[in-house]
């Protein structure tokens, strides 16, 4: 069934756990997410980034999202993720996607909050939940501590836009790690999850450590972003054996998809989640 993540969200904030945002990039990956989710009876956010446009379009991204969301037999919000163009976003609302992030954090502040509000807005008004990001997740090559996410100006920018959720930069990165397991500024996470009074997002949650993740969502993460990876996984599956013919091995794929996506289930501690009446 597809919902939206609005509520979703909220109650992960208030029984302290996150719900796995799992982006997919063909239907072999979107059925391995939905089946660890089926599995342990969970709900899961299965996304689209606009910035894997040239590996599948957001027209195949939708459809897909659309009619395995809507067979599951658990809560899944379609998500659009990172989307950058409003044009692209606004579209994407209008066609089927329960939950969006508009991505203007490498803006200036005023016209991130501009931007957001606009989304936020348009969003809303066809009962579509708004993810925005402030401070910026960069890529594992960012060492720079003056990216971390700034309480105040979280604070003002969510009283400002109205947003249903929040990104927030405590230290990870996109991509895979070069120099291992990132140290994350949990002091400043607890000092936003006092502040900002809606449910806080971790982008770059792919090769920041078990230990690291459980306590993000310990401290007040409510939603955690998963990539690459999903994607290590399928490729390792792939270059694991010589298979005879290839659905046997888009099967094992799936296999090591679902497996390592059941596994961050268990370190979000999705499993305090209880079906809302």
């Amino acid at each position: 069934m597809l919902i939206t993540s609005g509520t979703l969200l909220k109650n992960a904030r208030k029984q302290g756990y996150a719900i796995p945002h799992f982006n997919y990039w063909d239907s072999n990956s979107l059925r391995a997410e939905i089946a660890a989710a089926e599995k342990l009876n969970l709900p899961v956010i299965c996304a689209w980034a606009q910035k894997h446009s040239p590996q599948i379009t957001i027209n195949d991204a939708l459809a897909l999202g659309l009619h395995f969301g809507a067979q599951a037999q658990v809560p899944v919000v379609l998500h659009l993720d990172h989307g950058t163009d409003p044009k692209i976003i606004k579209w994407g609302i209008e066609h089927g996607f329960t939950s969006v992030m508009i991505d203007a954090s490498d803006h200036t502040f005023a016209d991130n909050v501009q931007i957001t509000q606009d989304i936020v807005k348009f969003a809303h008004q066809r009962g579509v939940a708004v993810e925005a990001e402030i401070g910026h997740v960069g890529t594992n090559q960012s060492t720079d501590n003056s990216l971390y996410t700034e309480t105040a100006a979280a604070t003002s920018f969510a009283q400002q836009t109205q947003v249903d959720s929040l990104a927030v930069s405590i230290g990870t990165s996109h991509g895979v790690y070069a120099q291992g397991t990132p140290r994350l500024n949990f002091d400043r996470l607890q000092e936003l999850r006092a502040q900002v009074a809606i449910p806080l997002v971790l982008h770059g949650g792919s090769s920041s450590g078990d230990e690291n993740l459980n306590q993000a969502v310990r401290s007040g993460i409510t939603k955690v972003n998963i990539y690459t990876d999903l994607a290590n996984a399928s490729l390792a599956a792939t270059r694991s054996q010589t298979f005879p013919d290839e659905p046997a091995m888009a099967q094992a794929q799936r296999d090591q998809i679902q497996q390592l996506a059941e596994h961050y289930f268990e370190i979000f501690e999705t499993h305090k989640y209880q079906y809302e009446v």
